[in-house]
């Protein structure tokens, strides 16, 4: 799934016009790695598939970025990726 930012991103010297979240291509690792990532920034939701972090890291290894990069986006661009991993999380 390719989701068009609504204006590009600047990060790490590379601009983002759009993210490539190929949500189906992610493995139970992938979560797994998600989860402790989430954990490791100071979540403590008890139901990962509503937080935001959690959501954001799921972004971050479909479209295969970096988390920071995800946390970067405006926030029209970080609800609009995160409520697509909500949806892809919640099926």
């Amino acid at each position: 799934m390719i989701i068009k930012l609504t204006k590009p991103c600047t990060f790490e010297g590379g601009e983002y016009k759009e993210l490539n979240c190929d949500f189906d291509r992610l493995i139970g690792d992938d979560f797994i790695k998600a989860e402790s990532e989430a954990r490791l920034m100071g979540d403590r939701n008890m139901m990962l598939e509503s937080s935001k972090l959690y959501q954001a890291c799921v972004v971050a290894k479909a479209a295969k970025v970096p988390v920071d990069l995800i946390k970067s986006l405006p926030g029209k661009d970080f609800n609009r990726v995160t409520v697509e991993a909500q949806n892809f999380l919640l099926g």
